[in-house]
């Protein structure tokens, strides 16, 4: 019985050797262990109420954000600054050369390297997690866990973790670290089954804008000869 151990340890050991092996094995120990924590956590709940209760409160509002996308695996490495205007389940995204419009029913995405615009109407099922919804994702679908306070550019911030119940969900995680005076949300990160992580840091938030629902549609006549792609 000691040698069938052994030659299993030493089988064991030779396809750990392998970087796929190492990394598919990392992401299945971080997934199960996630969802074994998770939970319907009653002081997580009471962080994530406030700060849905601070969004609804508040009829519109623009920030600057800052994006990054990292893969250490695949040694990927990429950030762009932008800025985001939301009122109700309407938006505007600028970042990384592109501009992406929702006015609920329609988006339009710009293409500012080709001046390219596609557009297609709006399937509120098929994007799940957006700008004018991270604030209520939690209430459906999602099991959450306080984790810890800590202190960021001098601000206490509740840390929150939020883990689908669809294990089809191409994310396994959403952190959300949340300003413990005002309930204002600092940032949030979505890591994807692949070893992408999407990382969005808010800044210079304003609030009560005065914005026309005309706003949030893209106006062709302020871009010269752009090219259209209607999808609908």
């Amino acid at each position: 019985m000691t040698w069938i151990i052994d030659k299993f340890g030493r089988y064991l050991r030779t396809i750990l050797k392998t970087r796929e092996m190492k990394n598919l094995i990392l992401i299945l120990f971080i997934f199960l262990s996630i969802d074994s924590f998770a939970q319907y956590d009653p002081k997580a709940k009471e962080i994530l109420d406030q700060m849905s209760e601070k969004y609804q409160t508040i009829p519109s509002f623009k920030a600057d954000i800052s994006y990054t996308l990292t893969n250490e695996t695949e040694d990927i490495y990429e950030e762009f600054n932008g800025d985001i205007t939301v009122m109700g389940d309407m938006y505007k995204l600028n970042i990384g050369g592109q501009e992406i419009i929702n006015d609920g029913k329609t988006m339009w995405t710009f293409l500012e390297d080709v001046n390219e615009v596609n557009i297609s109407e709006y399937d509120p099922d098929s994007e799940e997690i957006s700008p004018s919804k991270i604030y209520n994702i939690y209430k459906n679908g999602y099991k959450y866990t306080y984790l810890t306070d800590k202190v960021v550019n001098g601000d206490k911030v509740h840390v929150v973790d939020l883990v689908p119940e669809n294990k089809s969900n191409q994310f396994f995680k959403v952190r959300l670290e949340i300003d413990s005076d005002t309930h204002e949300l600092h940032n949030w990160k979505m890591f994807e089954k692949t070893g992408n992580v999407y990382a969005y840091d808010v800044t210079n938030f304003a609030s009560d804008l005065k914005i026309k629902e005309s706003y949030f549609a893209f106006d062709e006549s302020q871009h010269e000869g752009v090219e259209v792609i209607d999808f609908r």
